[in-house]
């Protein structure tokens, strides 16, 4: 019988880390095969909680915000490219790239936890973002990615126009940040386990292969 391990991934739409991450995660999962039953759930995390409707152009942000130099972001971003490739994830970064607001993706990843197309959507904003150079605060995009994964586009529109589930999004971050989260990707397993980072494939394994042995030695004692 596979068992059930409950994963909250603390994560923001716009964060290239964040899906790397959970690139590696997957594959750690498949290399374990029917051992195990993931329970994933996605947690809200505004890495540019103060991200004006319009955003930023993002050399310009990441300059401001780490105050990192031309030569040390082209750098960092042909890693993120290196590292995407190992995990299958083909990052298309392009010269003008901006930086936006991402709590209505939230809330509408919220939304969808209960439709059971949470991953889905998430992974549809991640293309978005970094794949289709989208806006993830763009109503017409987020809409767009809904209904690629089979969600309802009116009920999701609807959503955005009002302020449906902004108190639940902003309760949850609250949350993770009073647990001292303050960056992303979190992945905290069965409450208890956190990994911080997208680490490689291989972290998540032993990881995984650690909670195996566990219930395991319960299970015998």
């Amino acid at each position: 019988m596979a068992v059930p391990i409950k994963i909250d991934i603390v994560s923001d739409v716009s964060c290239p880390w964040c899906i790397i991450g959970y690139r590696a995660l997957d594959m750690a999962l498949n290399n374990v095969g029917d051992q195990v039953k993931a329970d994933i759930h996605w947690q809200p995390f505004e890495l540019n909680p103060n991200m004006p409707v319009e955003g930023q152009e993002l050399r310009e942000h990441i300059q401001e915000k780490y105050g990192a130099t031309a030569e040390q972001s082209v750098a960092a971003r042909q890693m993120i490219v290196d590292r995407g490739a190992e995990v299958g994830f083909d990052f298309n970064f392009q010269e003008g790239a901006r930086i936006y607001n991402t709590f209505d993706a939230h809330r509408l990843l919220y939304w969808a936890e209960a439709q059971g197309r949470q991953t889905e959507l998430k992974l549809a904003f991640f293309n978005l973002y970094f794949c289709e150079a989208g806006n993830p605060s763009s109503h017409q995009d987020l809409c767009k990615a809904v209904k690629e994964v089979g969600l309802d586009a009116d009920e999701a529109l609807a959503t955005l126009q009002s302020d449906r589930y902004s108190t639940e999004v902003r309760e949850l971050q609250q949350r993770y940040r009073s647990m001292n989260i303050t960056a992303v990707p979190a992945f905290i397993l069965n409450d208890k386990y956190l990994i911080n980072g997208g680490q490689p494939v291989e972290v998540f394994e032993t990881a995984i292969n650690n909670l195996l042995n566990e219930k395991n030695n319960n299970a015998v004692n």
